[in-house]
């Protein structure tokens, strides 16, 4: 099964719960914003900063939540055993992808991110709603091994992995970070900004996905992570859907790793 499903076979396909990750890093209330002008109808609203991670902390800037109280909030969406699930966001995937890579955290692998978001929806001729969607009766969804896999800071940096870091260059390479507050990358990290999984505001073709992981030296174990383990899930997604084998996250990821004053940092400024 494809984890990516294209506005016309969504307009075809039966999801048995839409969720609607909109959000805007720079601007916390636009999802909900925009959410409540138009939306998928039937979709329901998950938030970022309250939905899928818990506040700032020495784990990073969106550290995950534990997987008994995200499984609960799932639930409390209409999550059941059996649902098939579509997730999206406003364009590329950001967002769906955490998400998508949260809901196999928890066990649960019928998934797909929406290609090319609401975005795309609008174009292919998809209606959209206003309003708050009713939300569903409490699903009966039961916590099951996860189908992803984590790294932990311990495990860092390892020469025996790849390690991938998806943010811009400028952030990998120490030049400037107007995010963190201290700039470079874990050592022995390769950059491999999610951006360039993009093309027309859409995934590139499995294809040319695997082509560009290959180039970067992708093989064996992989471990990914980002500024704070957002669009890490989005090259995890690519990496899948494009036939590798599902990378670990390190869901701290960047902002958590500068936490520790111990912890080595690169840069190509030197």
């Amino acid at each position: 099964m494809s984890f990516l499903i294209e506005p016309r076979d969504l307009l075809e396909f039966n999801a048995d719960l839409v969720l609607d990750c909109t959000f805007d890093l720079a601007n916390p209330d636009y999802g909900r914003r925009v959410y409540s002008e138009k939306h998928i109808p039937g979709a329901v609203f998950v938030d970022l900063n309250r939905d899928l991670s818990e506040a700032p902390s020495k784990r990073g800037r969106h550290p995950l939540p534990s997987r008994e109280a995200f499984a609960e909030k799932a639930r409390s969406w209409g999550l059941n055993s059996g649902s098939r699930v579509v997730c999206y966001d406003q364009d590329i995937g950001i967002f769906a992808a955490r998400l998508w890579w949260m809901l196999r955290w928890i066990g649960h692998g019928s998934v797909q991110v929406l290609n090319g978001g609401s975005a795309a929806w609008g174009t292919a001729g998809g209606k959209t709603n206003r309003g708050q969607s009713k939300i569903p009766a409490k699903g009966n969804f039961v916590l099951s091994p996860s189908l992803t896999r984590l790294c932990h800071a311990s495990e860092l940096p390892d020469t025996n992995r790849v390690l991938l870091d998806a943010r811009d260059a400028n952030r990998f390479s120490g030049r400037d970070d107007p995010i963190d507050a201290v700039a470079g990358h874990i050592p022995g990290a390769i950059n491999a900004p999610f951006i360039e999984n993009i093309s027309g505001g859409k995934f590139l073709p499995t294809d040319q996905l695997r082509n560009r992981f290959e180039a970067l030296g992708v093989q064996g174990d992989t471990v990914c992570y980002c500024g704070s383990g957002v669009t890490a899930a989005h090259n995890i997604l690519a990496l899948v859907e494009s036939g590798f084998a599902e990378p670990a996250l390190y869901a701290d990821s960047w902002s958590g790793w500068i936490t520790d004053p111990l912890r080595p940092i690169e840069t190509l400024t030197q």
